[in-house]
C-alpha cells in the first residue's frame, strides 16, 4: 500500500492519527489530526502538534519497540478536552515510512460522567446526612432525657416527622430523575393537551395557594395544545414549577401561568406551546439563572430547605423537557419576580380523510 493509499484511508477516520519516523518526525497526519492542531505537520518534531510530556513519552516507547503505550493527557485543542493517546509500534510495514502510528481518542465525556456521578453521590450523601443526623438525635432524646417529658416529646417527635418527609420527598425526586433518566433517548410517542395538564395541576394546588393567602391566574387563549408529550412526566413539570412560584412569592401575591401557541421558538423545532408560570417573589440574581437547573444546585440553602425543596426539582424538569425536545427560559428581575417558561413542540395537526 502506497503513502497516498493509507493517507485516504485515515482520512476517513474521525479520530486524530499520526505516523511517525524513528526520528520523531511526522510522516503523515490524517485530517482529523491536522483540523485540531493545524496544518504543515508533516515532517516536523511530534513535538510541534503536542507539546504534553505524557504523549511524548507513549510516543518514544513506541519508537523504542514497546507495543503499546498510552496514557491520558488535556489539551486546550480549541478548549479543554481530554484524550487517551495510544501510540502502537509498527513492525515490518512495507511502503510505509514509519516506525509507530499515534491516535487520540476523546475521553471527555467520560470523565465528565465519572465526575457527575461523584458529586452526584456526594450529594446525595451530604442531603440525606442532615435528617438523618436529626431522627437519630431525636431518637436518642426521646429514649433518654425527653422520655418523660410530654412538652419535649411533641417538640421532637415534630421535628421527626418534618425531618422524615424531607427524607421522603428526596427519595421521591430521585426515583423520578432515575425513571426520566432511563427513558432519556425515547421520545414521546403520544399526544396529550398540554393545557388540560396545566388545569389539572393548578386544580391540586389552590388549596395550598388559598392557605398561603396567594392565587394562580391561568390565562389562555383558544387554540389546539396537543403536544407528544408523557402526561405524568409534564404534570410533574407543571407542578414542580407552579408549586416553587408559590412557594417564593410574596403573601398575598399572585402567580400567573399563560399557555399560548408560538410559530417560532428559538431552540425548539417547528410551531411550539409556551407555558409561562410567573412569580412575584424576590428575583433571582443573573449570575445563578444558568446554574438553577443542576442537581442540588441552591439560590439560598437554608430557605430553600425551609420551603421544603430537595434541590432536585429544576433538574427533573430539565431532562423531562431534554425528552420532549423542549427548552426552559428562565427571566428574573430582583425585588419584582421570575417566569419560567416551558416551550414544547406542538403536535403535527391531524390529518382529515378526503371525501370522494
Amino acid at each position: 500500500m502506497s503513502q497516498d493509499d493509507l493517507l485516504l484511508i485515515l482520512s476517513a477516520l474521525t479520530e486524530p492519527i499520526f505516523l511517525v519516523r524513528a526520528s520523531r518526525k511526522i510522516s503523515l497526519a490524517n485530517r482529523a489530526a491536522e483540523e485540531l492542531f493545524g496544518d504543515g505537520l508533516v515532517g516536523r518534531d511530534f513535538v510541534h502538534a503536542i507539546r504534553d510530556p505524557d504523549a511524548l513519552k507513549c510516543v518514544d516507547a513506541a519508537l523504542a519497540g514497546e507495543l503499546v503505550a498510552d496514557a491520558p493527557i488535556t489539551l486546550a485543542v480549541p478548549e479543554r478536552t481530554v484524550f487517551r493517546i495510544s501510540a502502537m509500534c509498527l513492525y515490518g510495514a512495507s511502503g510505509v515510512d514509519a516506525r509507530a502510528v499515534v491516535t487520540l481518542h476523546d475521553i471527555s465525556h467520560i470523565q465528565e460522567a465519572e465526575q457527575m456521578r461523584s458529586d452526584f453521590v456526594a450529594n446525595v450523601s451530604h442531603e440525606l446526612r442532615s435528617p438523618l443526623t436529626a431522627l437519630v438525635g431525636g431518637i436518642e432524646t426521646l429514649k433518654g432525657a425527653a422520655r418523660d417529658d410530654d412538652a419535649a416529646r411533641g417538640r421532637f417527635l415534630d421535628i421527626m416527622a418534618r425531618e422524615a418527609a424531607r427524607m421522603n420527598r428526596l427519595v421521591g425526586d430521585l426515583l423520578s430523575l432515575s425513571r426520566v433518566e432511563v427513558n432519556a433517548h425515547r421520545r414521546p410517542s403520544r399526544e396529550v393537551n398540554i393545557l388540560a395538564i396545566v388545569e389539572k395541576v393548578i386544580a391540586t394546588l389552590e388549596t395550598q395557594a388559598g392557605a398561603e393567602g396567594r392565587k394562580i391566574n391561568l390565562e389562555r387563549r383558544d387554540g389546539e395544545y396537543e403536544v407528544p408529550g408523557d402526561e405524568d412526566e409534564l404534570t410533574q413539570v407543571f407542578h414542580n414549577l407552579i408549586d416553587n412560584a408559590l412557594k417564593y412569592s410574596r403573601e398575598r401575591s399572585e402567580v400567573r401561568v399563560s399557555v399560548v401557541n408560538r410559530e417560532r421558538v428559538a431552540g425548539v423545532t417547528g410551531p411550539a406551546v409556551a407555558i409561562a408560570v410567573g412569580d412575584q417573589g424576590p428575583g433571582i440574581a443573573a449570575e445563578h439563572i444558568p446554574r438553577l437547573t443542576e442537581r442540588f444546585y441552591r439560590v439560598d440553602n437554608s430557605r430553600s430547605r425551609e420551603k421544603g425543596g430537595t434541590g432536585l426539582g429544576l433538574a427533573i424538569v430539565k431532562h423531562v423537557l431534554n425528552r420532549h425536545r423542549g427548552r426552559l427560559v428562565i427571566e428574573s428581575t430582583q425585588g419584582v419576580g421570575s417566569t419560567f417558561t416551558v416551550c414544547l413542540p406542538r403536535a403535527a395537526p391531524a390529518k382529515k380523510a378526503l371525501v370522494s
